[in-house]
């Protein structure tokens, strides 16, 4: 059995939801890896009958969740598993009381070994290769970007586009609204199809332009980058001041070399304030996080803390306190303007929490508040059975001690601006008005604050939702499937 630890997403709108957290020392989870602080874990072994049948995986599964679970106060002593017609319903019926408590918002779940780690190592998925949204008041359907290397962009579908319709022929296209009308967002991902390599669709959608296109599209296999090489890195212009815009997909191995790529660039050119754009991503690695980190911290003293990495108290022994490292790319930035929405998670928000005792007033968050999880996930892996639990095992702290934002992070920073996601002009766009307010604040523009949500609001959220920055906008949701692939988990919205 294996063990390993990822801040890794919180799923959208699914039955199963991301993990996802902060701090600690992973390795990439496609091998074992030690706990924070050193040495191995000792897991429940694993039950003299290994058959992979449903009782016997769901036994396994309580024995994980009820030595490693981070609430442990809030598990059954014991709990029936017959009347569950699969792993993970059981595991959410091990975790309800945690869940309506707001502690976890079915961040623990079961997921494949071999596909988790095909997609963490590089962004190994299959798909037409977009992200969806959706606005649930007008039954409509967005693309909020396109990956680069997959079918839809190669067919020309790209970010703006609006979905109109879906079928498997020109004959059976439905309307979009019509899907709604049907079954809701569930019945427009069903449309879709599953994440299948081969899976043909024919999709009617405006290009953003006014065109009305009609196009067959085949899900291929690709790789996500976690930069895009089209607008993920930029030098943009603020009024005479070089500003290093980074928009990061997903916390994964790839990209790594990305980042520290792209503040090479910056630090060459001699950049001090940053736009970082985490508005859809929902978490990931915890060595990238930390690494990401890394990269923002030239002036930080190897004594500096990055973050606190707290178990459970009989897990105690594994808590591990990361200081920031030298890194040859890193920067020293003067200000930094973080743009999120609700569905900027985990990953993201341990990045943003780090900043904010070095940073104070000179960082804000642009957009609208985050999602809210302050908690991760170490994964547990049946081999045999092609298992691996992610278990939310630790919360992470920053600096100050701060690792109570299940609300969010719009209370927790010095500074905030609200702000629209439009997707009618590219991401990074200096006038798209995210990225324009970000600018904004960074030259010292006045704006009106996210507003912070009463303690404990969200409390049985299963997922980010909301990616408007206030009642001028129409809530919007990122499209999910009732069961994600690991890659639909970490890049939420994805198809």
């Amino acid at each position: 059995m294996a063990f390993n630890k990822s801040i890794s997403i919180l799923a959208l709108a699914a039955l199963l939801s991301a993990c996802g957290g902060g701090g600690g020392n992973a390795g990439s989870s496609n091998s074992p890896v030690s706990l924070p602080g050193g040495g191995t874990p000792t897991p429940t072994p694993t039950p003299v009958n290994t058959t992979c049948s449903l009782q016997n995986r769901q036994s396994w599964a309580f024995d994980q969740i009820n030595e490693w679970y981070l609430f442990p106060e809030t598990l059954p002593a014991s709990l029936n598993s017959a009347p569950f017609a699969s792993v993970q319903a059981y595991v959410d019926a091990l975790t309800a009381t945690a869940r309506d408590q707001g502690r976890d918002r079915f961040f623990t779940f079961i997921t494949s070994i071999a596909e988790e780690n095909a997609f963490l190592n590089s962004g190994a998925t299959a798909g037409f290769g977009i992200r969806l949204s959706y606005d649930s008041i007008a039954s409509r359907v967005f693309i909020l970007e396109a990956f680069e290397g997959a079918p839809a962009l190669i067919a020309g579908i790209d970010r703006g586009a609006e979905l109109l319709a879906i079928g498997t022929s020109t004959d059976n296209l439905q309307s979009v609204t019509a899907l709604f009308a049907q079954g809701g967002s569930a019945a427009v991902s069903s449309a879709l199809g599953p994440s299948t390599a081969g899976t043909s669709r024919v999709l009617r959608y405006n290009d953003g332009a006014g065109n009305i296109i009609t196009s067959t599209v085949i899900k291929a296999a690709f790789d996500i980058q976690p930069i895009s090489p089209r607008y993920g890195i930029q030098i943009i212009d603020n009024g005479g001041t070089k500003v290093g815009y980074v928009n990061l997909r997903t916390f994964i191995d790839s990209a790594e070399q990305q980042l520290r790529d792209g503040f090479e660039r910056f630090r060459n050119e001699g950049v001090t304030e940053l736009v970082i754009d985490l508005r859809y991503n929902g978490g990931g690695l915890v060595r990238t996080a930390e690494l990401f980190n890394d990269l923002m911290g030239a002036n930080r003293f190897a004594s500096d803390v990055q973050g606190v990495t707290r178990f459970r108290a009989s897990k105690s022994a594994n808590n591990q306190t990361r200081n920031f490292q030298s890194q040859s790319q890193a920067i020293s930035p003067s200000k930094i303007a973080f743009i999120t929405t609700g569905s900027s998670a985990s990953a993201s928000e341990s990045v943003i929490n780090a900043m904010i005792p070095y940073l104070g007033n000179n960082m804000a968050l642009v957009g609208s508040n985050t999602f809210g999880k302050p908690v991760g996930q170490i994964g547990l892996d049946r081999s045999a059975c092609d298992d691996r639990i992610r278990i939310v095992a630790f919360t992470t702290e920053n600096a100050d001690g701060n690792a109570s934002y299940f609300d969010g992070l719009a209370g927790s920073v010095a500074n905030s601006c609200q702000a629209s996601d439009d997707v009618t002009l590219t991401l990074g766009n200096p006038a798209e008005a995210s990225t324009a307010r970000a600018l904004g604040f960074l030259s010292g523009a006045a704006c009106t604050a996210i507003a912070t949500p009463a303690a404990g609001s969200i409390a049985s959220q299963r997922e980010p939702v909301d990616m408007s920055s206030g009642a001028a906008s129409s809530p919007r949701e990122l499209l999910m499937p009732a069961n994600p692939t690991p890659a639909q988990r970490e890049v939420p919205g994805s198809f």
